[in-house]
């Protein structure tokens, strides 16, 4: 008795006869980085490549948009960069589901979890910047700070989200981008 195949069949893993197989010699042969490579030319390094985020008004971040949505805008905010961080540069460990709930729901630690979050956001855009090749200068205890001002954390922290974007000449979202660092 057989059992049925689910799905196309595979492909023969087996070329034909005459036919040199890839498998043949092992694995190619590499070189170490920086050492010239079998064909004579010396090896680059991975590329990485993250997408582009986007460009947001810092005046409708910090109070339009909040204003409008009775505070809504201000969460689905925090939860789009983070997610769009996590975009840009996937080498960081940045959950954005994680960072919004902590905020929605660390009042119940007496706020203590949100202002890690919130103060970690400003470190996480730092990063960013690192990474598009930029200095960074956001700052997680200014944001935090901000925060406190008349709430002008999100206005601080999209500014310096905005920087990075300005960087690459403000492309679409979603545009793949290489990476410096």
């Amino acid at each position: 008795m057989t059992t049925p195949q689910w799905g196309p069949p595979s492909p023969n893993p087996y070329p034909p006869q005459g036919m040199p197989s890839p498998y043949q010699g092992g694995y190619p042969q590499q070189a170490p980085m920086g050492y010239p490579a079998p064909g004579g030319y010396p090896q680059q390094g991975p590329a990485h490549f993250g997408l582009a985020m986007k460009r947001r008004n810092v005046v409708a971040v910090w109070l339009g948009l909040p204003l409008i949505t009775l505070g809504i805008y201000g969460l689905v905010w925090y939860y789009k960069i983070h997610k769009e961080m996590l975009q840009f540069d996937s080498r960081r460990n940045i959950s954005p589901t994680g960072s919004l709930l902590t905020v929605m729901f660390g009042g119940f630690l007496l706020g203590i979890p949100a202002l890690v979050s919130f103060y970690n956001t400003g470190n996480r855009i730092a990063d960013a910047q690192r990474a598009a090749g930029l200095h960074p200068t956001c700052s997680g205890g200014i944001g935090l700070l901000l925060c406190f001002f008349l709430g002008l954390g999100p206005l601080y922290y999209q500014g310096e989200l905005n920087k990075v974007i300005d960087h690459y000449g403000n492309p679409q979202p979603g545009t793949q981008l290489p990476l410096a660092v």
